[in-house]
């Protein structure tokens, strides 16, 4: 019986003994899994930052494209109305010229 109790007795130390190492093991994962996951939301910040920062970035670009096509147009516009301001000046002299021709000899 000695024997026997022995053998329980050093059974039950390594099974205390394996207890303990995984016990161990886990915390050793759970804190792996913990700093991945810091890692990871501070990978997601970063990304989220950049994200902002581009979009931002890409509405200035947008909004500078906007004023140039803005001022563009309107340089045309301008231009185009001048020159249809000038044709009319010039067909209204043409009408006085004909007018004058006919109401005088």
């Amino acid at each position: 019986m000695d024997v026997s109790s022995r053998v329980l007795s050093e059974l039950a130390s390594r099974e205390a003994a394996l207890d303990a190492q995984i016990e161990t093991a886990r915390a050793q994962a759970q804190e792996t899994v913990d700093a991945a996951q810091a890692q990871a939301a501070s990978i997601l910040r970063d990304a989220e930052a950049r994200v902002k920062a581009m979009q931002a970035e890409q509405d200035q670009q947008l909004a500078r494209d906007v004023q140039q096509v803005r001022e563009e147009s309107s340089a045309s516009a301008q231009s185009q109305a001048q020159a249809i301001r000038a044709r009319a000046e010039a067909k209204l002299g043409e009408a006085v010229d004909t007018i004058m021709r006919a109401v005088l000899p």
